[in-house]
């Protein structure tokens, strides 16, 4: 495949997903859609759409297929970053920056962004082994951004119990359980009942994507400047640049290899702006971060994916 070839591949992925953030920026500005729009479609996509379209994909995959060390290496390489992202903010971030920071700059939007890139790349390969990998990273995300939030905001403490009990009511966690268990017990799927399912799930990336896009502001990043800058560059070139490398040193290769690419280079999730502002900590910062990667991410994932795909 010439180098022409590779690179119109690699933008016949990207340029969609990013085009549809943009649009969402658009119809922000034009006020056809608006905040309360965002809020009832992101609640219909986290609660409905995507947790039908995890169960239907882990359901139809063919498990044998799946590298099992996939979601392993993956867990490893999340908890490096954090700690990495930790050491970096105890050296040079402020004190009451540090739980933003950390969480800014390890926690990727794997659940929308990555899965997206997973399934205009890898299709229906790419969705299902999206699906295994959202079931490690939602316990490891939330686990660990409420362990520094909470560091550094002292007098605002959460119980381990509420966040084991958060952890097992997630819709996208008890997805993939749910679809498990129906393997495990043989039982069928009326052709309906998947063909509706289909039709429901297709809703999750496109509904998605406009409302990330829709919530999309530059406007913190002007009191976050020096933070919102470092915490992105470690998300987005640093973080993602060492894992793949120490997943292509562990043996991954082809698919596996761009799919740990693709998630570990998803740009900051919005869930952390939303656990940020109720722990006390720096939503702008957590704001301005997340802003940043997304765009950041047009040039990185590009890139990134393009380079892979150079070297087979």
């Amino acid at each position: 495949m010439s180098l022409l070839e590779t690179l119109a591949r690699t933008l016949d992925v990207t340029l969609p997903i990013f085009s549809m953030l943009m649009l969402g920026v658009v119809l922000k500005r034009w006020r056809w859609i608006d905040r309360p729009f965002i809020d009832t479609a992101s609640a219909l996509v986290f609660r409905g759409a995507m947790p039908v379209m995890i169960f239907l994909n882990t359901l139809e995959a063919d498990l044998s297929a799946i590298e099992p060390w996939l979601p392993v290496y993956f867990a490893i390489a999340t908890l490096a970053t954090f700690l990495l992202s930790w050491l970096w903010a105890l050296r040079w971030v402020e004190r009451a920056d540090r739980g933003a920071f950390v969480q800014g700059a390890f926690r990727g939007n794997g659940a929308i962004l990555g899965l997206a890139f997973a399934g205009g790349m890898y299709g229906s390969y790419g969705l299902s082994v999206g699906a295994l990998l959202i079931a490690t990273l939602i316990p490891l995300y939330n686990a660990l951004s409420v362990l520094v939030l909470s560091l550094y905001r002292p007098e605002r403490r959460v119980s381990v119990g509420n966040i084991l009990l958060g952890m097992a009511k997630n819709p996208l966690i008890l997805s993939v359980f749910a679809a498990f268990c129906w393997r495990s017990l043989g039982l069928p799927m009326p052709s309906w009942v998947s063909t509706t399912g289909h039709y429901f799930a297709s809703l999750t990336l496109p509904l998605a994507l406009l409302c990330i896009g829709g919530t999309l502001s530059l406007a913190a990043f002007r009191d976050t400047g020096r933070a919102t800058i470092e915490a992105s560059l470690l998300k987005m070139v640093w973080l993602p640049l060492l894992s793949t490398l120490g997943a292509w040193a562990c043996g991954f290769r082809g698919p596996e290899l761009g799919m740990l690419f693709l998630y570990f280079a998803s740009p900051s999730a919005a869930a952390g702006f939303i656990m940020a502002q109720s722990m006390g900590a720096n939503a702008r910062l957590a704001a301005s971060v997340i802003a940043l990667t997304t765009l950041i991410s047009v040039v990185t994932i590009t890139f990134g994916l393009f380079v892979i795909q150079l070297i087979g």
